[in-house]
């Protein structure tokens, strides 16, 4: 890989906790309501900051709902004690966000930020000189919600591509896109694996950490890595090398669970489950693992099916020179 290549990898960092973690939108106390999709998640939040739906009986939720918009494909309570809704239809879909009680609880219903949506990489060096906003706007029209450019840094400035990110709004991304009188291919963004820089864990930012602060070069707690010159040890497997080295067998799969999520529209958390069972562990031949993934399940949702969630409500809501000639690979990924 060459090393113009490399930086522009190293360059899709960003954050996935709203990926990776419960992410819901809201029901609540009925504020109001954002814009949704044709895939509409949702949220419902009891009035009570102390009262979620842990306390509510799930007769009375499942009733509510079925007498609202008639049977959905499915209802999760998630961590939070909220709910996260997959309805059948778009149909549905705009039918529970307009829902402001779930028989006598008032809710407050809201698209899910992200099981409803999709992103994919687009590169044209005609583009180069158009704002992201420009970009967007001209995309509209084609379920595109928001763009993001792919930069690099180089001798200390950071540089432009012509490279992309788009967000659609549907959980199915298209194959191509027409920008102005040019047909573009869209390829399937793969973001690389999320680390916590305070745990060193994959799976969540520093910001939602509830570990304690380990160093990402020795595993030892307690210390920054910035000064550390202790023999180099890794958090999550225990190898010789440090927490954030991408030959790190965690990292490798960790990647994985982020693909499979990805290819089969399934949560992170059943990709995750299915990977781990197609894994060898100590003590078990590779065949034996092999063999095993034979026998797995395969989850796989619908694409045109809509989610819905129930959650609480949330409190909170340098110009350089252009370069036209850098390569990516063919499936971006994103470290952190």
């Amino acid at each position: 890989m060459s090393s113009s290549s490399a930086s522009e990898e190293d360059a899709l960092e960003y954050n996935m906790s709203k990926d990776l973690e419960d992410s819901p939108a809201v029901i609540g106390p009925p504020p109001p309501l954002r814009g949704t999709s044709s895939l509409g998640v949702t949220g419902f939040t009891t009035p009570s900051s102390n009262e979620t739906f842990h306390n509510v009986s799930p007769f009375l939720v499942e009733k509510g709902i079925t007498s609202s918009i008639c049977e959905v494909k499915s209802t999760k309570k998630l961590r939070s004690g909220d709910l996260l809704v997959e309805v059948e239809s778009p149909k549905q879909a705009k039918q529970i966000v307009k829902l402001n009680a779930l028989s006598s609880i008032p809710v407050t219903v809201n698209p899910h930020a992200t099981l409803n949506s999709s992103k994919g990489v687009i590169s044209c060096g005609e583009l180069l000189n158009e704002s992201v906003e420009k970009i967007t706007e001209e995309l509209n029209s084609q379920g595109v919600t928001h763009v993001r450019r792919i930069t690099i840094r180089r001798d200390g400035q950071l540089l432009n591509t012509k490279h992309l990110i788009l967000t659609f709004d549907s959980a199915k991304l298209p194959e191509h896109i027409k920008a102005g009188y040019m047909h573009l291919s869209v390829r399937t963004y793969k973001p690389n694996p999320l680390r916590c820089f305070k745990c060193q864990r994959f799976g969540h930012s520093k910001t939602s950490c509830r570990g304690t602060l380990t160093c990402a070069r020795c595993a030892e707690v307690g210390h920054e890595s910035t000064d550390c010159t202790r023999t180099e040890k890794c958090v999550n497997c225990k190898g010789g090398h440090t927490s954030f080295s991408r030959n790190c067998p965690a990292w490798k799969q960790e990647r994985e669970i982020i693909s499979t999520k990805i290819k089969k529209q399934i949560s992170y958390l059943e990709a995750r489950k299915l990977i781990k069972s197609h894994t060898p562990t100590p003590g078990n031949s590779y065949v034996s693992a092999v063999k095993k993934s034979f026998s797995a399940p395969s989850v796989q949702t619908n694409p045109d099916a809509s989610a819905v969630t129930c959650s609480k409500p949330s409190d909170s809501t340098v110009k350089a020179s252009p370069i036209t000639n850098l390569p990516i690979p063919s499936s971006p990924s994103v470290a952190h």
